[in-house]
């Protein structure tokens, strides 16, 4: 009885056996099966369009912005009809810092690492008058803080606005500041005459620059259109 017992149970492992060893040789002859792709292996996103008179930034570099940049942009006061030579969108840190810094290598600086973006609106009104907006936002307040502080330093220097200005009318006291140029003039030059509104609020700071080549600045014009910024802010 018991050598019946041990033959019966000899032989179901040999049966298990032999069918293992079956089923490895047929998978062995069988085309393999290809895994499932990957989640979003492809993600739908715009691609980049060679520069042409209907592209944009945005579009020559369509991978280069993230969606929440786009949420920056929209904070930005329109771009007046019948302008010439206006933009208005995302701007990265190193198209900003080539594009705002006398060194751009410099640039940013150690603030660098705590921008978390930047949008820019900029237009020609005429042949005289040349309008910039900057807003840029940081990863905490703190680097708004040492940003808004940096320029607040500089712009007295003759090479800026000259002068110490004075507190913005539409922002809190030590929040915000604005300068206008004495005239600047050159032999064979146009005169010329800086101005700029500096506001800090938040992690954001709200830069808005207005220049004009006959060396007369609207300050009622100028302190209008910062006004209307911070409002979108």
């Amino acid at each position: 009885m018991r050598r019946t017992a041990f033959l019966i149970a000899g032989a179901a492992a040999l049966g298990v056996l032999a069918g293992t060893i079956t089923g490895y040789a047929v998978q062995y002859h069988r085309e393999p099966t290809p895994l499932p792709p990957l989640a979003q292996q492809k993600v739908a996103a715009p691609q980049p369009q060679a520069m042409s008179d209907a592209t944009t930034k945005r579009s020559i570099n369509a991978n280069r912005w993230h969606k929440a940049d786009e949420e920056l942009a929209k904070k930005l006061v329109e771009v007046p009809g019948g302008t010439r030579d206006s933009f208005s969108g995302p701007v990265s840190p190193d198209a900003f810092s080539a594009d705002y810094f006398v060194e751009p290598a410099g640039g940013l600086g150690g603030l660098g690492r705590k921008i978390k973006r930047i949008a820019t609106a900029r237009w020609n009104e005429g042949d005289r008058d040349f309008v910039e907006i900057h807003l840029l936002q940081f990863r905490d307040r703190n680097g708004a803080e040492d940003f808004y502080s940096g320029v607040l330093e500089y712009m007295p220097e003759g090479k800026h606005a000259g002068n110490s200005g004075k507190e913005f009318p539409g922002a809190p006291a030590d929040y915000g500041h604005m300068w206008i140029s004495e005239m600047r003039q050159k032999p064979g030059y146009h005169p010329m005459r800086l101005s700029r509104v500096l506001v800090r609020q938040g992690d954001i700071v709200m830069s808005v620059e207005w220049t004009n080549n006959r060396g007369d600045v609207d300050e009622k014009a100028l302190v209008e259109l910062a006004k209307r910024q911070m409002e979108r802010l």
